[in-house]
């Protein structure tokens, strides 16, 4: 891999207050078996119609932390993108979402600490109806500007 361009998202530089990303997704039946079966987790209110039937959702819902696990996909794929990360979170999930539901994301910064490498954002989710289904902050880290590997491994030849 050396040698080889990575594309990384924005350095903290390059971010700005207010800067967002807006994403929309269908939750597919296949995503939802995807998720319960690598987390081996066989809740029946998220897959289980008769059982689910029987609550005051009526249906099976959508787990919770799939719908953190979009917002995490935004950020590590868009804003900031790729090389960031989530250090931390406080997530609220006002409405459950039914499977094939879409949802409409976005997420903004709200500060930016450029001393501690850190960036606040908020996210926000809406169902079709316009309805909340997630909102919240994350405090994320975007991407470092890389060191040369070529330049630290040649210095003697320079």
């Amino acid at each position: 891999m050396i040698g080889k361009k990575r594309k990384l998202g924005k350095k903290i530089d390059d971010l700005q207050v207010g800067e967002s990303y807006t994403a929309t997704h269908i939750i597919q039946d296949k995503e939802l078996l995807l998720y319960l079966g690598l987390t081996n987790d066989a809740n029946p209110l998220y897959i289980q119609h008769d059982y689910a039937s029987q609550t005051p959702y009526h249906q099976p819902i959508v787990p919770s932390v799939m719908l953190f696990g979009m917002v995490s996909s935004i950020v590590s794929m868009h804003l900031p993108g790729p090389g960031s990360h989530i250090l931390q979170h406080s997530i609220k999930f006002p409405k459950v979402v039914y499977h094939n539901s879409e949802v409409k994301f976005t997420i903004e910064i709200t500060d930016i600490d450029k001393e501690d490498h850190h960036v606040k954002m908020t996210v926000i989710g809406f169902d079709v109806k316009g309805d909340v289904v997630i909102e919240g902050e994350l405090e994320v880290c975007p991407a470092y500007k890389p060191k040369s590997i070529t330049a630290s491994s040649l210095e003697n030849f320079f």
